[in-house]
């Protein structure tokens, strides 16, 4: 009589973590926000950097309009609010019509700091909106600077805008003055001049003065409202809607002023998806006893989470986490994200501490809040920092005059 066969060890219903090859990692080298700046200021001569993006033409004078929150498939969702702003999406990424990525953590600080050094964030330091600082063993909040950590020594990196003010290119951020002197803005946008100015409007028609005002120039010019608005009320809100109109006009006033020789570049730090409230869509970890053991700290943010382990807890805590999540998020060691590439090719060493023991970043339609430790955040609607196309692509539209 047949023997029956041996049962797998394995139930049919198990969860199947999800393979980490299947993230979609950044295009550093070739098409992230990190290669924009070199790419336009190594057009323009200026010694020492590599155009790494090859689809984009030179020019003598550029700009580059950043739009906080505002990623390839928002504007690609939303024609009728934006209309000026889709007749450009043919541009993007030098005519081929294609977006750029964010780099991962798609998030402001990260974001920023990759567009201004031109480096990837292994590289200057900010992997996350709050990263463990391994001196001090505090989290260190890299948007709002908290607690206090010596900028330089946090990111020792030269900014392209200062490589560029040294070889003679006329230099100009124009932003909120609120941002003048912050530590972010010091150690990721600072070289040339910076000009404040409150109104979009007025940012505007100075960024395309500035730019007219050298026969080389490099101009930033930045919004943030698109993004408040998201996180408040999401991006399916009337006050969304609203923003994008607004900005869409705001991209166009611009691009009107133009001086000649002059490319602008229209560009985002990240996307943005909204997390309905409810438990099966917001984890709180402040809430769950299997994802708080063993775990010093929680740092990144709710789609991209960098955990901290006790010493010797390390295994243990990528095992629950893997388990209880795998399906949702995709879930690494810090060795394991470093391999992947999630923080480009190569890791500082004064970087490789910052990155939690555990990086688990959102594949699906789901956050990890911390209702106790970060009620601010937890309490956001519209969400973002993951690898998934909708946070991680960004445009890259284009004007030339």
């Amino acid at each position: 009589m047949a023997q029956p066969a041996a049962q797998s060890a394995t139930w049919p219903d198990d969860p199947v973590p999800l393979a980490l090859d299947t993230a979609p990692v950044p295009e550093y080298g070739t098409g992230s926000l990190a290669d924009l700046l070199p790419t336009l200021a190594a057009g323009q001569g200026v010694p020492g950097l590599t155009r790494n993006i090859p689809e984009l033409i030179p020019a003598d004078r550029n700009c580059v309009f950043l739009i906080d929150g505002l990623g390839w498939e928002q504007i690609k969702a939303h024609p009728d609010e934006a209309p000026y702003l889709t007749s450009l999406l043919p541009s993007s990424r030098g005519g081929t019509g294609r977006p750029i990525t964010a780099g991962f953590p798609a998030t402001t600080a990260t974001s920023l700091a990759s567009v201004g050094t031109g480096l990837p964030p292994g590289l200057h330091g900010l992997p996350g909106y709050t990263a463990r600082n391994p001196e001090t063993g505090e989290l260190m909040n890299q948007l709002r600077w908290r607690p206090w950590t010596q900028p330089r020594v946090w990111q020792p990196y030269p900014t392209v805008f200062q490589l560029a003010d040294e070889a003679g290119i006329h230099t100009a951020q124009v932003s909120s003055p609120t941002f003048e002197h912050t530590p972010l803005t010091k150690i990721a946008l600072s070289g040339g001049s910076f000009l404040g100015r409150l109104s979009g409007e007025e940012r505007m028609d100075l960024a395309a003065e500035q730019l007219a005002a050298g026969d080389r120039s490099l101009v930033y010019t930045y919004y943030s409202d698109v993004d408040g608005k998201g996180h408040r009320f999401g991006i399916d809100s009337d006050a969304w809607r609203g923003q994008l109109m607004y900005v869409d006009r705001l991209a166009q006033r611009l691009a009107e002023q133009l001086p000649p020789r002059a490319a602008l570049y229209i560009t985002a730090d990240h996307g943005m998806i909204d997390i309905p409230f409810d438990e099966q869509s917001r984890i709180d970890f402040d809430e769950d006893w299997e994802l708080r053991a063993g775990v010093a700290l929680l740092g990144g943010e709710g789609r991209a989470r960098h955990v901290y382990a006790v010493p010797g807890a390390e295994s243990d805590v990528l095992a629950v986490w893997r388990e209880v999540l795998g399906e949702q998020f995709w879930v690494a060691s810090r060795d394991e994200a470093i391999s992947a590439g999630w923080f480009g090719a190569r890791i500082d060493e004064r970087v490789y501490a910052r990155i939690g023991d555990v990086v688990a970043a959102a594949h699906d339609d789901v956050v990890i809040t911390a209702s106790v430790r970060e009620p601010h955040e937890s309490a956001m609607f519209g969400m973002h920092g993951s690898m998934t196309p909708v946070e991680q692509l960004v445009p890259l539209l284009e004007v030339r005059s």
